[in-house]
């Protein structure tokens, strides 16, 4: 059996869009909407990273060796999403850049805004058949002010450091600040040697890291598993790390309570979102 979002579709697009009218610059709305997918409001704007609101991948590899076999529901069709003004890709894995979500998200929100990894725009635009111009690049170490949210770019690893000729990173995470807040979205990323020294400057208030881990039989690159996730957090002082990742293909996955074990053992504030949940940061 699938498992269900706590909040789903309609009533979900409802609460979003009342959180939105209703946002200050005092606090901020998250929102799991599933894999790497999380969704921010603060200051009557909302910021979705790295969205995958469709079974394409389901699809594409049925009747595979490397079957892509949901266990959760899907959690909002992307058409109800129609009051996002950023959203974020963060490399080119289907996971992370899907058409089918991001298409109906651009028809839906005329005036979005679309933040990548500027040494993917010639993939990116030939998938999304959109403007050469219309993403948003970034580069690591580059910082870019988009409607009121300040974006870092950070190297990630997956499962290593790729850059193109030009020296730019393919797969990264984001730093984000606002107001009074600053976010990490890891993208999808092994640990590797600097990425605490590069972190640590930015004081994280919520860090959203990856817990799937790293096995090469499943075929696909990797991330932190659990207790590196935990660890990771501790050691960049985030005051609160919510895990991703995970819940969403049968082969690829991890237990959010092995997590919940190591941030205990390392004293990590954390918080495991159900899909769909809602949690205020004040």
């Amino acid at each position: 059996m699938l498992i269900k979002p706590l909040h789903q579709d309609e009533s979900l697009a409802n609460e979003i869009r009342l959180a939105k009218q209703k946002g200050s610059k005092d606090s901020m709305d998250i929102w799991w909407l599933g894999q790497s997918g999380f969704l921010i409001q603060w200051n009557k704007k909302c910021l979705l990273f790295d969205p995958y609101l469709s079974d394409s991948l389901s699809k594409k590899y049925a009747n595979t060796n490397k079957p892509h076999e949901r266990i959760s529901e899907l959690v909002i069709n992307p058409e109800l999403l129609d009051c996002i003004d950023i959203v974020t890709s963060s490399h080119n894995h289907t996971d992370h850049l899907d058409a089918e979500t991001l298409i109906p998200l651009f028809q839906k929100n005329k005036n979005i805004q679309f933040v990548i990894p500027e040494a993917n725009r010639s993939f990116v635009v030939d998938r999304l058949k959109c403007k050469f111009d219309f993403p948003i690049g970034l580069r690591d170490g580059e910082e870019k002010t988009v409607a009121g949210f300040t974006f870092h770019g950070v190297p990630a690893a997956h499962n290593e450091i790729e850059r193109d000729e030009q020296g730019r990173c393919k797969f990264m995470g984001y730093v984000v600040r606002f107001g009074k807040f600053s976010i990490y979205h890891s993208g999808d990323t092994l640990w590797y040697d600097d990425i605490v020294d590069i972190l640590n400057p930015f004081k994280v208030d919520v860090a959203f890291l990856p817990i799937n881990g790293n096995d090469p039989a499943r075929g696909v690159a990797g991330n932190l598993n659990c207790e590196e996730a935990a660890r990771l957090g501790k050691e960049i002082q985030a005051k609160l790390v919510i895990p991703h990742h995970y819940d969403l293909f049968k082969f690829n996955t991890a237990d959010p309570k092995e997590f919940e074990r190591e941030a205990r053992k390392v004293t990590q504030s954390y918080k495991i979102m159900q899909l769909g949940e809602r949690i205020v940061i004040e």
